[in-house]
C-alpha cells in the first residue's frame, strides 16, 4: 500500500480530490502524453492546480512530480496560485501604450485594490498584463475571460469592470 503524502502552504489549502478522482478514472492507463489534458482538466475543475491534487496524479497516473512540474513551469496557461473567477488582461504592446494603456492599467489596479499579477481577495479577479493581443486596431484594449474590450478610456475601463 502506497503512502500519500500531502503537502499543502496557506496559499494553496489542500482541496477535497473528488473532482481530480473522477479526472483521473478517465486515465486508466495514463501515459505522460495524457498529462497536458490532465492538467487542463485539472485546473478548469478548481481554477488552479492544488498541490494536493498534484500528489494525487502523480500516484494515479504513476507520472513522477517533478515531471508534473517541468511542464506546469514550462507552460504558462498552467497555475499552481488559485485564480479569480474572471481573468483581466491588460495589452502593454507599443500601440496599446502609445494610446493610453498605462493611464487603463493604473485605473484597474486602482479599482480591484490589487497589484498587476494579483488575484482579489475575494477571487472574483486575476489582473494580468501581456505583450500582446494581437487587437492593435481596438488600442488600448483589455481582455475579460474571452471577451474584448477596446478603445478604453479609464471611465469605459471601470465600468466595465464594475460591471462583473
Amino acid at each position: 500500500m502506497q503512502k500519500t503524502v500531502t503537502v499543502t502552504n496557506e496559499s494553496t489549502p489542500a482541496v477535497d480530490l473528488a473532482k481530480c478522482r473522477t479526472i483521473l478514472s478517465k486515465y486508466n492507463n495514463a501515459t505522460p502524453a495524457d498529462l497536458i489534458p490532465i492538467l487542463q482538466q485539472v485546473q478548469d475543475a478548481y481554477g488552479y492546480l492544488p498541490q494536493n491534487a498534484l500528489e494525487e496524479i502523480t500516484v494515479r497516473a504513476r507520472i513522477p512530480l517533478s515531471k508534473i512540474y517541468g511542464v506546469i513551469t514550462f507552460y504558462s496557461q498552467f497555475s499552481l496560485e488559485p485564480r479569480g473567477k474572471h481573468t483581466i488582461k491588460v495589452c502593454t504592446g507599443t500601440a496599446c501604450h502609445i494610446k493610453g494603456a498605462p493611464d487603463i492599467k493604473k485605473k484597474i489596479t486602482e479599482v480591484l485594490q490589487i497589484s498587476e499579477g494579483e488575484t482579489t481577495q475575494d477571487y472574483k479577479f486575476t489582473y494580468e498584463p501581456v505583450a500582446c493581443l494581437g487587437t492593435c486596431f481596438l488600442a488600448p484594449v483589455m481582455m475579460i475571460d474571452d471577451r474584448y474590450y477596446g478603445k478604453l478610456t479609464v471611465e469605459k475601463t471601470e465600468t466595465i469592470i464594475k460591471s462583473y
